[in-house]
Parts: C-alpha cells; structure tokens; sequence
C-alpha cells in the first residue's frame, strides 16, 4: 500500500497577508549572488546552476543552503518574451528535472520563453528532505479504530519527524509554500528580471498563489493548472477529494458501460470490485492497495488500466503494475502539513472525519490522498505556518485557472472557489472532461493557455473547452 500511495504524490495533494515591516525590509536588505550556470551533467544542452537563500527569510543573514536551477533558454532570441518559471508539483517533483526536459510546452511556448525551474525546499537537490525508510515502512495504520489505535499513530509519527529533522537539517522546518515563494523572488531577482511568468501545476498551485499574494506586482502572467484551495479546512480537505474521487470512478463506470473493450464491459462493475478487494488481499497485495491504485489511475485517466486490474485481482491474479517514488512521503510532512491545518486532535476527531470521507465517496470506501496526508500530519503540534485562508490578490495580472471538471485530485469545485474568492483577478477554463492537469488535454486548452502567455488576453467569463476522451 505505501509503494502505491507514492503513485499518488508523484502525480499529484498562500501565504498571509503581507508580512510585517521588519521581515519585508530585512528581506528587501537581502542581494542574491549571479547564477554560475553550466551544462547540466545529463541534458547537455539545458543550463544547471544553484541558488544560495537563507534557510529563513525571517533570518536573511542567518544559515543558507543552495537551490537546484535549470533552464532552456529562449529557442528564438529575437522573438523572446521573458521567463517562464515552472512547478509541476507533487511534492516532491524536480521543478530542475522539469526544466532540462522538453515536456509539458508546446514549441511555440519553448521558442519565446526561457523555461526555468528550480527544485523547491526538501525536494530534489535543494536540502532534500530524508527520513529513516524503515520507519517509513513499518508505521501502524492509518485507519484507525480506535483511541488506541490513534495513540500508537501519532507516537510513530512524532517519531519519524524528529528522524526526518536530524536527517533533513533545518530546511525541514522551513520549507511550506510562504517560504519557497521568497526563494521564487530571490531567483527572479537573480536572472534580473523585473518581471517573471509562473506555471503552476497541482500543487505547484500552492506555491503560484503564495507569490501572487505577496510579489503580484513582479508578475507579468500567472498560470495555475489543477488548483488546491488554500482555504480548504481539514474536512473539506478530505470530503471535497472523496467526493471527486467518486465522481472520477462514476466516469469510469459509464465508460466501461459504453466501450466493449474494457475488462469489465457488461459485467457489475462494482460487484467485480468487491471480489477484486478480496482477491486483492488473497494475494498480499491488499484491498486498500487496489483502492489506492484506482485513485492513482484516474489521474491520467487509465481507465483501461483500471478494468484489466480490476478484473485481474478478482480473479486474484497478481496485475502488471509501474510505481514511481519521488521522496513524497518524506517532504509531505514538511510541506503539505504546514501548508494547510491538518490537525486531527484525537480518534472522536479521526471517526469524524472517517465518516464524512464515506459519506461522500462510498464507493472507494473514500480512499483519496487526502486520507494519508491528514494521517501523516496527526500529531504534529502548533499551527501551520503558512495557514489557510481565503486568496487575497492586490496586485498583478489577471491569473487564468485551468481545471477538468472531473479531476479526481484537485476538485473542480475548488477552482470555482478559488475564482470567486479573486474573481477581478482571475480567469477559469473548465475542461469539460477528464483526469487531472489540463494544459495538454485538447487543442482549445493549449491554445487558450498558450494565447494568455503570449497575449496576456484571458478567457470570457463561463469559458470552456470539450472533452476529449481518453483512448484507454
């Protein structure tokens, strides 16, 4: 189950209001040093370099570390339009992998901008966040059911954070969405630009929405993919994602119905996934395995995938599988549960929540990533610190919001949220289909998304493109 749940964190799960006048006039006290930019030792022809930035922006003079930087440049000089900084998200993505590859953008897009990425705080070569992989591996479960039950989880994760923070080193402790959006403005200032252009997918949303509130005024454009809602309390944390979780599994349902070669074409789709549970625990690979694996495949959607499993484990026949591990499950602890108040006090608040998670995705018995994020949170004391709130935009440009309305990971409703809460300052694309981040799904998404960083020009208001469906 845990090798699966990193499927989840590869894929995909704002600061304050502007801080005092102390911290914002140390850090103005702050000049970064040039980038010393070299070939990077894999990919040749993209640029490599670091970034040196204070451990914390509260303390700018105080103990540094480097941040891992790749770019490509502009393909065509003459027609270069500035910087385009991307986050693919995660946690636990490489924003520098990114940047030396030519995936995502069109070559339209590579031909105008220098794409640029950098690996966030506790993240690729960035002071990578490292935990011990046998308490990694051998904690108690993350479903309770009971106060002991709870009890023992929380031990153990109070147990892992403090092997995390000695391995890690203070970046541990600093590395939520507030923090990382000065080293965004420290890497502007560094490539000398007045202005930057930001892609933000999933939650990269997280860190995009913390720069527009506290740096608008250094953006020329701002693109956020698949949006988290940084005003998400824990219950909609974990309801909004079971529900969607459960509406993206519906969507499969009808596919199958529809489409005579999926596994599961003219059987009870939920009947087989019932068997597959136990067929799924027959064999070692475990029920909550599958459930976890399912939620992994709607991302894509992978809906092929999802009946040959399915009908594979009911048949308790071992299925063919591919699992990718970023160190997710490590910098999760020191990202997403200081980004967003995940502090579930007691198994009464636990059972609570368990049942608000089944309540609006039975189905998959709510199984969402949010579950194990708020589980991996239980225990740690004190509060975020970069906490939720409503997304308070003063300045910059208008921001333009992509979402699938069926997006398993990032609710649709949240980016009707997160548009109402800034609605002079944004723009929302509905993709009206499937799977989660939407840039590359359709011609109309790349167009629309690719007229905005050229044009700056932003969808009407109601704005949509169809849907295209997935061929497995």
């Amino acid at each position: 189950m845990r090798s699966i749940l990193r499927v989840l964190g590869a894929v995909a799960c704002g600061i304050g209001l502007v801080a005092g006048t102390t911290q914002a006039s140390a850090e103005a006290d702050w000049t970064p040093t040039a980038i010393a930019w070299h070939s990077c030792p894999e990919v040749p022809d993209a640029e490599c370099g670091t970034l040196r930035v204070p451990v914390d922006w509260a303390r700018p003079r105080g103990e540094s570390f480097d941040l891992a930087v790749a770019r490509r440049t502009a393909g065509d000089p003459t027609r270069r339009i500035g910087v385009l900084v991307a986050d693919m998200g995660g946690p636990g993505g490489s924003g520098a992998a990114f940047a030396q590859s030519k995936g995502l953008f069109t070559p339209d897009v590579r031909e105008r901008f220098d794409v640029v990425g950098f690996d966030q705080r506790g993240t690729g070569d960035s002071a990578r966040a490292r935990c011990s992989d046998d308490l990694l591996n051998r904690g108690p479960s993350t479903y309770p059911v009971d106060q002991a039950g709870f009890d023992a989880l929380v031990a153990h994760n109070r147990e892992l954070i403090a092997d995390c923070r000695a391995r890690s080193g203070p970046v541990f402790d600093h590395a939520d969405a507030s923090q990382s959006a000065r080293d965004l403005d420290a890497l502007r200032r560094a490539l000398g630009e007045q202005k930057i252009n930001y892609f933000g997918v999933s939650y990269g949303t997280v860190l995009g929405q913390a720069y527009a509130e506290r740096f608008g005024a250094r953006l020329r454009s701002m693109v956020l993919d698949s949006v988290l809602d940084h005003s998400a309390d824990v219950r909609r944390f974990v309801g909004d994602r079971a529900a969607s979780t459960e509406a993206a599994f519906g969507e499969f349902e009808q596919w199958c119905a529809r489409t005579t070669t999926c596994a599961l074409h003219g059987r009870d789709v939920r009947a087989v996934l019932a068997d597959a549970l136990k067929g799924a625990d027959a064999i070692g690979w475990g029920g909550q395995g599958l459930l976890d694996y399912v939620n992994g495949m709607l991302y894509t959607p992978s809906w092929a995938d999802i009946g040959r499993t399915i009908s594979d484990l009911a048949a308790e026949k071992p299925p063919l599988t591919a699992l990718f591990e970023p160190n997710y499950e490590s910098v999760r602890l020191a990202t997403v549960c200081q980004d967003f108040s995940l502090r579930v006090k007691n198994y009464q608040d636990y059972a609570r929540l368990r049942a608000e998670e089944l309540r609006r995705g039975p189905t998959l018995y709510g199984a969402n990533i949010s579950h194990d994020e708020v589980m991996a949170c239980a225990g740690i004391s004190g509060p975020a610190a970069n906490p939720p709130h409503r997304l308070a935009l003063r300045t910059g440009p208008r921001i333009l919001v992509l979402n699938s309305r069926h997006d398993p990971a990032t609710p649709y409703a949240w980016a009707r949220t997160v548009h109402r809460q800034a609605a002079a300052h944004t723009a929302l694309l509905t993709y009206d289909g499937w799977g989660h981040v939407v840039y590359n799904r359709s011609d109309c998404t790349k167009n629309v998304a690719n007229t905005y960083l050229f044009t700056l020009r932003t969808p009407a208001e109601g704005a949509s493109c169809p849907a295209v469906e997935p061929t497995g």
